[in-house]
């Protein structure tokens, strides 16, 4: 590892994270398993790797190893984002999903909480509550299963957020909306799912709190 290339990539002097590591190990570990790397080299690479400090450090560790399907690409590499609500990608959009419930009962969902790409929300004589007002996205697009039978789903997005709603209401309703000017940067919420004698809901959070308002004043 003598004599190396100075680091080409423009964030190289960017600190390196934990996400960006365990890319470069993962190559290291196929390397080593198809015979590319011998032990020795490997564990020398590996011992480079979690030393790294910055994305221009790792980067020659991998460098006469790329192949179509291995190349490392820095996490801190991404193109910054213009979204006027928070992105953050997780390391593995695999598993970026959760399921809620809301069966003779309820649950929210508010405040700085992280909108997984996937998110089912089951309700059957119940609801269920997703405010997305100061929620952090994990993808420019991210799904919202709702299934509401004799009960409901609330969404409430950031007024930016675009929505498309693509569920079907039968004996319900089923109208989820967004703002009347998206932001081109912001995510996209995609509301899919049923409401059966239910109803599933979204709203942007300037109607929901404007409507919030109203009530408190007729008080």
């Amino acid at each position: 590892m003598e004599n190396l290339p100075e680091p080409q990539h423009p964030h190289a002097h960017l600190r390196a994270s934990d996400t960006d590591r365990d890319q470069v190990v993962e190559v290291l570990r196929d390397a080593l398993m198809t015979g590319r790397l011998t032990q020795d080299e490997h564990a020398e690479r590996l011992e480079q790797t979690l030393k790294a400090r910055t994305i221009g450090e790792l980067e020659p560790i991998t460098q006469d190893l790329a192949v179509p399907g291995q190349v490392y690409r820095p996490a801190a590499a991404a193109a910054p984002s213009n979204s006027p609500v928070p992105i953050e990608e997780p390391a593995n959009p695999q598993d970026s999903f959760e399921t809620v419930v809301g069966i003779f009962g309820g649950g929210e969902r508010r405040g700085r909480w992280r909108v997984k790409r996937r998110t089912n929300a089951l309700c059957i004589f119940g609801g269920y509550d997703l405010d997305m007002t100061d929620a952090v996205f994990e993808g420019r697009e991210v799904t919202i299963w709702a299934i509401a039978i004799f009960g409901g789903v609330d969404i409430t997005v950031p007024d930016s957020v675009n929505v498309r709603n693509e569920g079907v209401g039968i004996f319900g309703g089923f109208a989820a909306r967004g703002g009347d000017d998206p932001d081109p940067n912001a995510p996209t919420v995609v509301v899919k799912g049923l409401a059966l004698f239910g109803g599933v809901g979204g709203q942007t959070s300037s109607r929901r709190h404007r409507r919030k308002n109203r009530g408190h004043l007729g008080h």
